[in-house]
């Protein structure tokens, strides 16, 4: 019985092997063929059949011919459309076997209308050969016409960054970034309408938002993952750790519209910033070199406030960095006195405590509060501030930060006065 059984299985593997190895016909998947038929210059013969189809199988010997003496001159592929059905649903293949031209423009390949026997398949391959060489000489394109999308992940120049089945778990589902994820098919005209849109969506978006694109018609793992039927699909992966789970973009297109989106939607799961006490050059660095903003509020003294009232001035201070969180700055608070440099350098003295200033590092500008240190006051100044309306000063020079104890939470105690021995 096991050796029927095995036999079965052998006759089913001669039956679908319509082409090995060993012929000059070139296998084409779902892996190989946006790489090697429609980024390339090349003239390409692609037959999509079925393992089982009878025409298939009679046309089988006549496309191994042709491809041998078209060896070096012309590539002849062939699509499995059982197991890579992806492949040709772009072309409109409907029955087998359909063979398709991919000549200059590979992006809209020609229907070959020719004989079945392996001289036709030879004279209509040179016929292309020669319109193509014409086309060249006449000025035209020599590219292949496929469409490259230039993302940070293949050394392009802009801020897209290029996704593929193999990163994609690492760059997006293990990330605690929020992530736009383009579905695209290098064919899709609509896809190329967004490309510049998205890339420059993604330049503004820089250490907020992350976007990436994948070719779905290359990467089909990733792409039957998340359902991709159409493109260009856009999906979202929100902030924090990821289930795997995908919501639909249902933004616009242009890339105000996917900025507008992607800062709102955002903004809904980041947490609250929490402000942190200037203890440290570190401590200021990390919240203000890599933010495009950084708040910092200089609090009176703990003798002249003591912890109610230090605290009361944290909650409103929180309070407003929870309402700006989308914007992303750094927020920053110190003790009066405690940084005496940084103080100067952002003009805080003389209008008493509590004070604030908001600083850009890249500028090296920076803008005073002018106002009232309360819930009001402080959230027209930044929203002034994020309109772009504020008043800003040249920040001179960067303050040096010296090592201080971090505020233990207790009320301030005068030190104790030393006893008269006399």
């Amino acid at each position: 019985m096991k050796s029927v059984v095995l036999l079965l299985v052998c006759i089913a593997a001669v039956t679908n092997a319509l082409y090995s190895p060993s012929d000059d016909v070139v296998e084409l998947t779902a892996a190989n063929f946006n790489h090697k038929v429609i980024q390339s210059d090349e003239l390409w013969l692609v037959e999509f059949y079925a393992p089982w189809c009878g025409h298939c199988q009679s046309l089988a010997p006549a496309w191994k011919k042709a491809a041998t003496a078209l060896k070096g001159v012309v590539k002849v592929g062939a699509v499995d459309m059982d197991v890579h059905q992806s492949v040709g649903g772009p072309y409109n293949v409907r029955g087998f076997p359909t063979i398709k031209i991919f000549a200059a423009n590979k992006n809209s390949p020609k229907d070959y209308q020719g004989g079945r026997n392996a001289q036709a398949i030879v004279d209509a391959a040179m016929s292309h050969v020669k319109s193509m060489v014409n086309d060249r000489m006449s000025g035209g394109s020599s590219s292949g016409g496929g469409s490259k999308r230039s993302g940070s992940g293949s050394g392009g120049s802009n801020d897209v960054v290029t996704l593929t089945d193999s990163n994609f778990e690492e760059l997006v589902l293990k990330s605690d970034d929020f992530w736009l994820v383009e579905f695209y098919a290098p064919w899709c005209g609509h896809c190329k309408r967004l490309e510049p849109e998205w890339a420059k969506a993604a330049s503004e978006l820089k250490g907020k938002v992350k976007l990436g694109a994948l070719d779905a018609t290359v990467h089909t793992t990733m792409a039957g993952r998340y359902q991709v039927q159409g493109y260009p699909t856009i999906k979202t992966f929100p902030q924090g750790k990821k289930s795997g789970d995908a919501e639909e973009y249902d933004g616009g297109r242009t890339a105000d519209d996917i900025v507008r989106w992607a800062l709102d939607k955002s903004a809904e799961s980041i947490p609250p910033p929490e402000p942190k006490q200037i203890v440290s050059e570190d401590v200021l660095n990390s919240e203000c070199e890599n933010k495009q903003l950084c708040v910092v509020a200089v609090l009176p003294h703990i003798l002249d406030c003591q912890s109610k009232c230090r605290n009361a001035y944290l909650k409103t201070f929180t309070e407003t960095a929870t309402k700006f969180k989308k914007n992303m700055w750094g927020w920053l608070w110190v003790e009066a006195a405690a940084q005496m440099e940084l103080e100067e350098s952002l003009g805080i003295g003389g209008f008493g405590y509590p004070a604030m200033a908001v600083m850009n590092i890249k500028k090296m500008r920076y803008s005073l509060l002018m106002g009232a240190f309360s819930d009001s006051g402080i959230s027209e100044f930044l929203r002034s501030i994020s309109f772009g309306r504020g008043r800003t000063v040249p920040l001179n020079k960067l303050p040096k930060i010296s090592k201080t104890d971090p505020w233990d939470g207790k009320d301030g105690q005068l030190p104790e006065e030393e006893k008269d021995e006399l």
